[in-house]
Protein backbone atom coordinates (compact mmCIF):
# COMPACT_ATOMS: atom_id res chain seq x y z
CA UNK A 1 0.00 0.00 0.00
CA UNK A 2 1.05 3.53 -0.42
CA UNK A 3 2.85 5.17 2.13
CA UNK A 4 0.99 8.82 1.84
CA UNK A 5 -2.32 9.06 0.16
CA UNK A 6 -1.75 12.92 0.58
CA UNK A 7 1.92 12.36 -1.50
CA UNK A 8 0.39 10.17 -3.88
CA UNK A 9 -3.03 12.40 -4.74
CA UNK A 10 -0.06 15.26 -5.07
CA UNK A 11 1.66 13.36 -7.78
CA UNK A 12 -1.57 12.34 -9.30
CA UNK A 13 -2.35 16.55 -9.24
CA UNK A 14 1.32 17.52 -11.11
CA UNK A 15 1.31 14.17 -13.81
CA UNK A 16 -2.37 15.63 -14.96
CA UNK A 17 -1.12 19.65 -14.96
CA UNK A 18 2.14 18.02 -17.11
CA UNK A 19 -0.24 16.46 -19.49
CA UNK A 20 -2.33 19.69 -19.43
CA UNK A 21 0.79 21.85 -20.11
CA UNK A 22 1.76 24.06 -23.43
CA UNK A 23 4.63 21.27 -23.72
CA UNK A 24 2.35 18.33 -22.11
CA UNK A 25 0.23 15.61 -24.22
CA UNK A 26 -1.80 17.09 -27.19
CA UNK A 27 -4.55 14.65 -26.49
CA UNK A 28 -5.06 15.50 -22.67
CA UNK A 29 -4.82 19.29 -24.12
CA UNK A 30 -7.46 19.28 -26.16
CA UNK A 31 -9.97 18.18 -24.01
CA UNK A 32 -12.92 19.51 -22.13
CA UNK A 33 -15.53 18.75 -19.88
CA UNK A 34 -18.11 18.29 -22.40
CA UNK A 35 -15.67 15.70 -24.45
CA UNK A 36 -15.09 13.52 -21.34
CA UNK A 37 -17.90 13.23 -20.50
CA UNK A 38 -17.96 9.15 -22.71
CA UNK A 39 -14.64 8.35 -20.90
CA UNK A 40 -16.22 9.63 -17.31
CA UNK A 41 -19.22 7.20 -18.27
CA UNK A 42 -16.92 4.25 -19.37
CA UNK A 43 -14.59 4.29 -16.43
CA UNK A 44 -17.96 4.01 -14.57
CA UNK A 45 -18.80 1.23 -16.01
CA UNK A 46 -15.63 -0.41 -15.82
CA UNK A 47 -15.33 0.47 -11.94
CA UNK A 48 -19.24 -1.43 -11.76
CA UNK A 49 -17.37 -4.63 -13.59
CA UNK A 50 -14.56 -5.05 -11.16
CA UNK A 51 -16.90 -4.59 -7.94
CA UNK A 52 -19.05 -7.09 -9.80
CA UNK A 53 -16.39 -9.47 -10.15
CA UNK A 54 -14.93 -9.57 -6.97
CA UNK A 55 -11.40 -8.25 -8.09
CA UNK A 56 -9.24 -6.60 -5.85
CA UNK A 57 -6.24 -6.04 -8.66
CA UNK A 58 -9.23 -4.75 -10.82
CA UNK A 59 -10.88 -2.93 -8.59
CA UNK A 60 -7.48 -1.01 -7.42
CA UNK A 61 -6.70 -0.02 -11.12
CA UNK A 62 -10.25 1.03 -11.78
CA UNK A 63 -10.52 3.22 -9.14
CA UNK A 64 -7.17 4.77 -9.91
CA UNK A 65 -8.96 5.25 -13.39
CA UNK A 66 -11.80 7.14 -11.97
CA UNK A 67 -9.61 9.05 -10.25
CA UNK A 68 -7.97 10.18 -12.99
CA UNK A 69 -11.16 11.75 -14.75
CA UNK A 70 -11.50 13.51 -11.55
CA UNK A 71 -8.49 15.40 -11.28
CA UNK A 72 -8.62 16.12 -14.77
CA UNK A 73 -11.87 17.32 -15.03
CA UNK A 74 -10.56 19.45 -11.88
CA UNK A 75 -7.35 21.19 -13.63
CA UNK A 76 -9.92 22.10 -16.65
CA UNK A 77 -11.79 24.08 -13.90
CA UNK A 78 -8.84 25.34 -12.54
CA UNK A 79 -7.04 26.40 -15.75
CA UNK A 80 -10.47 28.51 -16.57
CA UNK A 81 -9.94 30.32 -12.95
CA UNK A 82 -13.01 28.56 -11.25
CA UNK A 83 -11.99 25.87 -8.41
CA UNK A 84 -9.06 23.46 -7.83
CA UNK A 85 -9.18 19.80 -7.40
CA UNK A 86 -8.60 20.54 -3.40
CA UNK A 87 -11.93 22.90 -3.31
CA UNK A 88 -13.94 19.90 -4.65
CA UNK A 89 -12.01 17.53 -2.01
CA UNK A 90 -12.89 20.48 0.83
CA UNK A 91 -16.56 20.40 -0.50
CA UNK A 92 -17.18 16.74 0.04
CA UNK A 93 -15.46 16.38 3.16
CA UNK A 94 -17.33 19.55 4.48
CA UNK A 95 -20.81 17.79 2.82
CA UNK A 96 -19.94 14.67 4.91
CA UNK A 97 -19.44 15.88 8.14
CA UNK A 98 -22.19 18.36 8.04
CA UNK A 99 -24.50 15.39 6.96
CA UNK A 100 -23.39 13.14 9.53
CA UNK A 101 -24.08 15.19 12.94
CA UNK A 102 -24.77 11.37 14.15
CA UNK A 103 -21.09 10.53 13.57
CA UNK A 104 -19.00 13.96 14.03
CA UNK A 105 -21.26 15.55 17.11
CA UNK A 106 -21.20 13.06 19.76
CA UNK A 107 -23.59 13.61 22.48
CA UNK A 108 -26.43 14.49 20.61
CA UNK A 109 -28.43 10.98 21.32
CA UNK A 110 -27.95 10.21 17.28
CA UNK A 111 -25.73 6.73 18.29
CA UNK A 112 -28.08 4.32 17.76
CA UNK A 113 -29.74 5.59 14.30
CA UNK A 114 -30.72 3.05 11.92
CA UNK A 115 -29.44 3.19 8.06
CA UNK A 116 -33.02 4.42 7.51
CA UNK A 117 -33.36 7.15 9.50
CA UNK A 118 -29.68 8.07 8.64
CA UNK A 119 -31.33 8.68 5.23
CA UNK A 120 -33.92 10.33 5.95
CA UNK A 121 -31.85 12.59 8.30
CA UNK A 122 -29.60 13.35 5.07
CA UNK A 123 -32.83 14.72 3.17
CA UNK A 124 -33.94 16.55 5.81
CA UNK A 125 -30.17 18.02 6.01
CA UNK A 126 -30.24 18.55 2.55
CA UNK A 127 -33.60 20.38 2.55
CA UNK A 128 -32.44 23.08 4.80
CA UNK A 129 -29.37 23.85 3.34
CA UNK A 130 -31.51 24.85 0.42
CA UNK A 131 -33.25 26.62 2.55
CA UNK A 132 -30.70 28.68 4.04
CA UNK A 133 -29.31 29.64 0.58
CA UNK A 134 -32.45 32.29 0.13
CA UNK A 135 -32.71 31.22 -3.60
CA UNK A 136 -35.98 31.71 -5.25
CA UNK A 137 -38.27 29.08 -5.15
CA UNK A 138 -37.88 28.17 -8.93
CA UNK A 139 -33.93 27.48 -8.65
CA UNK A 140 -34.15 25.84 -4.94
CA UNK A 141 -33.26 22.38 -5.15
CA UNK A 142 -35.68 19.84 -4.45
CA UNK A 143 -35.51 15.92 -3.32
CA UNK A 144 -35.75 15.04 -6.77
CA UNK A 145 -33.66 17.46 -8.87
CA UNK A 146 -29.87 16.10 -7.86
CA UNK A 147 -30.77 12.90 -9.78
CA UNK A 148 -29.10 13.27 -13.14
CA UNK A 149 -31.23 12.72 -16.15
CA UNK A 150 -28.09 10.95 -17.57
CA UNK A 151 -28.24 8.10 -15.84
CA UNK A 152 -29.27 4.94 -17.25
CA UNK A 153 -33.18 4.75 -17.30
CA UNK A 154 -33.40 1.75 -14.84
CA UNK A 155 -31.07 3.40 -12.56
CA UNK A 156 -32.41 6.53 -12.51
CA UNK A 157 -35.75 5.30 -11.35
CA UNK A 158 -34.35 3.24 -8.77
CA UNK A 159 -32.57 6.57 -7.82
CA UNK A 160 -35.61 8.19 -7.83
CA UNK A 161 -37.72 6.16 -5.89
CA UNK A 162 -35.17 5.93 -2.98
CA UNK A 163 -34.84 9.50 -2.47
CA UNK A 164 -38.91 9.78 -2.50
CA UNK A 165 -38.33 6.83 -0.03
CA UNK A 166 -35.85 8.39 1.96
CA UNK A 167 -38.95 11.41 2.90
CA UNK A 168 -41.39 8.97 3.77
CA UNK A 169 -42.85 8.48 0.16
CA UNK A 170 -42.93 4.69 0.00
CA UNK A 171 -44.91 1.76 0.33
CA UNK A 172 -44.41 0.15 3.24
CA UNK A 173 -43.39 -3.56 2.41
CA UNK A 174 -41.95 -5.44 -0.95
CA UNK A 175 -45.35 -7.18 -1.06
CA UNK A 176 -47.09 -3.52 -1.62
CA UNK A 177 -45.00 -3.26 -4.68
CA UNK A 178 -45.67 -6.61 -6.07
CA UNK A 179 -49.55 -5.62 -5.73
CA UNK A 180 -48.91 -2.45 -8.22
CA UNK A 181 -46.46 -4.75 -10.52
CA UNK A 182 -49.64 -7.16 -11.18
CA UNK A 183 -51.66 -3.83 -11.91
CA UNK A 184 -49.19 -2.84 -13.89
CA UNK A 185 -49.32 -5.72 -15.75
CA UNK A 186 -52.79 -6.07 -16.56
CA UNK A 187 -53.05 -2.92 -17.95
CA UNK A 188 -50.58 -3.71 -20.18
CA UNK A 189 -52.02 -6.71 -20.99
CA UNK A 190 -55.49 -4.50 -21.99
CA UNK A 191 -52.78 -2.73 -23.83
CA UNK A 192 -51.86 -5.32 -25.90
CA UNK A 193 -54.94 -6.60 -26.37
CA UNK A 194 -56.57 -3.74 -27.97
CA UNK A 195 -53.53 -3.36 -30.16
CA UNK A 196 -51.86 -0.69 -29.07
CA UNK A 197 -48.01 -0.98 -30.43
CA UNK A 198 -45.08 1.65 -30.72
CA UNK A 199 -43.54 4.77 -29.57
CA UNK A 200 -46.13 7.48 -27.79
CA UNK A 201 -48.59 4.71 -27.47
CA UNK A 202 -50.68 4.11 -24.14
CA UNK A 203 -48.57 0.50 -24.23
CA UNK A 204 -45.30 2.83 -24.17
CA UNK A 205 -46.53 4.71 -20.92
CA UNK A 206 -48.15 1.33 -19.24
CA UNK A 207 -44.92 -0.37 -19.86
CA UNK A 208 -43.05 2.94 -18.30
CA UNK A 209 -45.25 2.78 -15.42
CA UNK A 210 -44.38 -1.03 -15.13
CA UNK A 211 -40.68 -1.11 -15.26
CA UNK A 212 -40.87 1.80 -12.58
CA UNK A 213 -42.91 -0.10 -10.48
CA UNK A 214 -40.27 -2.79 -11.19
CA UNK A 215 -37.33 -0.47 -10.04
CA UNK A 216 -39.32 0.15 -7.01
CA UNK A 217 -39.31 -3.75 -6.22
CA UNK A 218 -35.48 -4.03 -6.90
CA UNK A 219 -35.11 -1.02 -4.20
CA UNK A 220 -37.34 -3.01 -1.24
CA UNK A 221 -35.42 -6.37 -1.89
CA UNK A 222 -32.45 -4.75 -1.58
CA UNK A 223 -31.25 -5.29 -5.35
CA UNK A 224 -29.51 -2.82 -7.48
CA UNK A 225 -31.64 -3.05 -10.32
CA UNK A 226 -28.34 -2.52 -13.40
CA UNK A 227 -26.83 -4.84 -11.23
CA UNK A 228 -29.51 -7.28 -11.33
CA UNK A 229 -30.59 -6.75 -15.09
CA UNK A 230 -26.87 -6.87 -16.64
CA UNK A 231 -26.15 -10.31 -14.86
CA UNK A 232 -29.81 -11.58 -16.80
CA UNK A 233 -28.20 -10.08 -19.87
CA UNK A 234 -24.52 -12.15 -19.10
CA UNK A 235 -26.90 -15.44 -18.52
CA UNK A 236 -28.53 -14.94 -21.62
CA UNK A 237 -25.68 -13.95 -23.53
CA UNK A 238 -23.95 -17.11 -22.37
CA UNK A 239 -26.64 -19.61 -23.05
CA UNK A 240 -28.06 -18.07 -26.09
CA UNK A 241 -24.19 -18.48 -27.33
CA UNK A 242 -24.44 -21.97 -26.63
CA UNK A 243 -27.46 -22.96 -27.92
CA UNK A 244 -25.94 -21.61 -31.11
CA UNK A 245 -22.74 -23.21 -31.24
CA UNK A 246 -24.60 -26.49 -30.62
CA UNK A 247 -26.92 -25.83 -33.94
CA UNK A 248 -23.50 -24.51 -35.70
CA UNK A 249 -21.19 -28.23 -34.02
CA UNK A 250 -24.30 -29.94 -35.92
CA UNK A 251 -24.16 -27.90 -39.40
CA UNK A 252 -27.27 -26.13 -39.31
CA UNK A 253 -27.97 -22.39 -38.91
CA UNK A 254 -30.48 -20.91 -36.23
CA UNK A 255 -32.15 -19.27 -38.92
CA UNK A 256 -33.19 -22.97 -40.26
CA UNK A 257 -34.31 -24.01 -37.21
CA UNK A 258 -37.72 -23.81 -35.65
CA UNK A 259 -38.85 -22.25 -32.43
CA UNK A 260 -39.50 -25.25 -30.96
CA UNK A 261 -35.82 -26.77 -32.02
CA UNK A 262 -34.35 -23.78 -30.34
CA UNK A 263 -36.54 -24.34 -27.55
CA UNK A 264 -35.27 -28.24 -26.67
CA UNK A 265 -31.61 -26.67 -27.17
CA UNK A 266 -32.15 -24.06 -25.01
CA UNK A 267 -33.14 -26.03 -22.11
CA UNK A 268 -30.42 -28.52 -22.38
CA UNK A 269 -28.04 -25.87 -22.13
CA UNK A 270 -29.86 -24.38 -18.77
CA UNK A 271 -29.96 -27.95 -17.03
CA UNK A 272 -26.20 -28.70 -18.43
CA UNK A 273 -25.36 -25.29 -15.84
CA UNK A 274 -27.15 -27.29 -12.72
CA UNK A 275 -24.98 -30.66 -13.43
CA UNK A 276 -22.06 -31.20 -10.79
Amino acid sequence: MADSVGAGFERLVEIVRTLRAPEGCPWDREQTHASLRPFVLEETYELLEAIEAGSTAGLREELGDYLFEAVLLAQISAEAGEFAIGDAVDAICDKLVRRHPHVFERGAGDESMTSTEVLERWETLKARERAAEGKPAATTRTTLSGVPKSLPSLLRAYELSARAAAVGFDWSKAADVLAKIEEEVAEVRREVEAGATGQLSRAESEMGDLLFAMANLSRKLGIEPEAALRRASDTFTARFTALERAFIARGRSLSDATLQEMESEWQRVKEAETLP
